[in-house]
């Protein structure tokens, strides 16, 4: 079973928004954050990793993002059940940010 913890993205009493470092400071490196993002938002990343090979995706697909706690991405998967499984796979805390 996937767990749906989520992370609020405000700290403080001042409700300002998270940075990366706010992140960091909760879960050291082993906390991973995962959300949703379009394949359109992505598309031209997915063609400097891949380098010269073909991506068929439609615009509208919805991949899932892993990113450290950092901000950095270190993973992009099709699937949310499959971001979680391969976070924890490396020991790592993922939790649901929207």
């Amino acid at each position: 079973m996937v767990s749906d913890k989520k992370v609020s993205m405000t700290a403080g009493a001042g409700k300002k928004p998270a940075v990366a470092g706010d992140l960091a400071s909760l879960g050291g490196r082993k906390l991973v954050y995962i959300r949703a993002v379009s394949a359109i938002d992505v598309i031209d990343d997915l063609g400097d990793e891949f380098g010269d090979q073909e991506i068929d995706l439609e615009a509208d697909t919805v991949l899932y993002s892993v990113h450290a706690s950092d901000g950095e991405r270190i993973a992009l998967v099709g699937d949310r059940d499959l971001a979680f499984a391969a976070a924890r796979q490396y020991e790592m805390n993922p939790v649901s940010v929207h």
